[in-house]
């Protein structure tokens, strides 16, 4: 096997191979050997099958397995020779003419093809010890572990039917359905729903129109959308809700006791409270990580600047400019109503790709060099966990990860990369800072600062719901 390199550009090679007809022919007379006292051919005794006709009958069909096996697995034998790591798929092409191709396949000429790939770049990593991040911690208050169940409490309250008006508190059990221009729209009709007036739930002036309302009574509800309304086809517009009264309830008293706790599962309200605080902990606790982690990564960033493969930065942009699209389709916006164009907003998410390819190859020499692994048993949890988001369809999504090719990279690599940022964390200097509830919730002035189209929209609800303040992350 003759091996020439035709291409050494930056990151990008390409290979040419070529193994001699000779050698292909030894390997089919090897493997015709090895078939004849396997094969059963009429007129033939066993093992006693001429050389020439086994090349007749099946030479071409064995020919043709052992290019397929060549193909397969050479290019990886040859990158390890070479002591070069391919960042994807190695692109391989051989002869279309299919004349050429029989005469490969007859042992009659050299097997040739090229290897097209763009090697994984190499670079020292800089002193981890000299990273330093500053980590913003909260003291969690009695006051706002007791507000929170309260919550749990209120959230858990019976309401007992009571004859009469609705007031501020009680519960109004009811069907609504909600047209604007007298037509009615998506999200706008429910059955059964429960509101409890003066939760604030619905759009500004709904529940207020229902105090007063009585089981039974069919009322219409006039309110207009907020200007700023998640469903932009709604947003600003008049809607007229019909309402079908079911039930008038009346909340009982909020009692924080072992009673209550019993009812949400617990053994007490001592338990209650411990649960509570975890809870605070664990949510105050992944803003913790998500602000040390940036900070980490902006610093890696810095440090580590070398050419990104372009297939793997292609790659990234493509899912990035898809969600970009997705996101602008479902809100019914366009670049220029994010105050960018088209060219800007691809220059950036360009320039997002490179960010994350290059910070994707300094962690995994990072995790690599401490010997992180992935087992086997995270790799399960994790495919559990995207089993759970599309109930009924468990055979299908574990089908998939079973056969598509990569599909169980897409569940390793977040995995390593955590298991990364944990080693980084022992390595690092890290500075801890007592914060308020308030800080640590707000954004970073920087990611305040940028402009909208550094964000993609969220997905929006066309629900009589109020909208609920939402981040995107990078």
């Amino acid at each position: 096997m003759q091996v020439t390199e035709t291409l050494n550009e930056g990151l990008k090679r390409e290979l040419k191979v070529t193994i001699p007809a000779a050698d292909m022919e030894t390997q089919l007379n090897e493997r015709l050997a090895d078939a004849k006292d396997k094969v059963r051919i009429n007129g033939f005794r066993p093992g006693k099958v001429p050389m020439s006709h086994m090349k007749k009958t099946y030479g071409k069909s064995i020919m043709a397995e052992l290019v397929n096996e060549i193909i397969q697995s050479r290019p990886t034998e040859i990158l390890s020779e070479r002591g070069e790591k391919s960042a994807t798929q190695p692109e391989i092409n051989m002869t279309e003419d299919q004349d050429e191709a029989e005469e490969i396949l007859a042992a009659k000429k050299d097997l040739e093809f090229t290897l097209a790939y763009e090697v994984i770049p190499t670079f020292e990593v800089a002193d981890l010890t000299n990273l330093s991040v500053t980590r913003q911690v909260v003291d969690i208050e009695e006051a706002e572990v007791e507000e929170q169940v309260m919550r749990v409490a209120d959230s858990a309250r019976n309401y007992e039917t009571k004859k009469g008006a609705a007031k501020m508190g009680d519960r109004v059990t009811m069907d609504y359905l909600g047209k604007v221009d007298g037509e009615a729209f998506e999200g706008g009709t429910a059955e059964d729903a429960q509101l409890v007036l003066g939760s604030n739930q619905f759009i500004p002036g709904f529940e207020d129109q229902l105090v007063g309302i009585k089981a039974g009574d069919e009322k219409v509800v006039t309110v207009t959308f907020p200007e700023e309304y998640q469903a932009e086809h709604l947003a600003g517009k008049e809607a007229n809700f019909e309402i079908k009264a079911k039930e008038v309830a009346a909340a009982g008293d909020i009692e924080i006791n072992d009673e209550l706790a019993t009812n949400l599962g617990l053994e007490s309200a001592a338990k209650l409270r411990e649960v509570v605080r975890e809870q605070i902990e664990g949510q105050y606790g992944q803003l913790t990580r998500q602000k040390v982690k940036r900070q980490i990564l902006d610093q890696l960033d810095e440090l580590h600047q070398f050419e990104t493969p372009s297939k793997l930065v292609e790659s990234e942009f493509d899912n990035i400019w898809r969600q970009v699209n997705t996101d602008l389709e479902q809100n019914g916006k366009t670049f220029e109503d994010e105050d960018t164009t088209e060219d800007e907003a691809r220059a950036e998410y360009t320039a997002l790709a490179e960010r994350r390819v290059r910070l994707g190859l300094v962690l995994s020499q990072v995790g690599e060099a401490a010997e992180i692994d992935v087992t086997e048993d995270e790799l399960q949890r994790a495919l559990f966990e995207q089993v759970r988001q599309f109930p009924g369809q468990e055979k299908e999504i574990y089908e998939y990860f079973q056969k598509t090719p990569g599909a169980a990279q897409s569940l390793r690599a977040p995995i390593f990369e955590e298991k990364t940022i944990d080693h980084l964390m022992t390595v690092i200097k890290v500075t801890d800072e007592t914060v308020t509830k308030e800080q640590l919730t707000a954004e970073d002035e920087e990611e305040a600062a940028k402009p909208a189209k550094k964000k993609a929209p969220a997905k929006k609800k066309a629900a009589p719901k109020k909208k609920a303040a939402e981040k995107s992350e990078d």
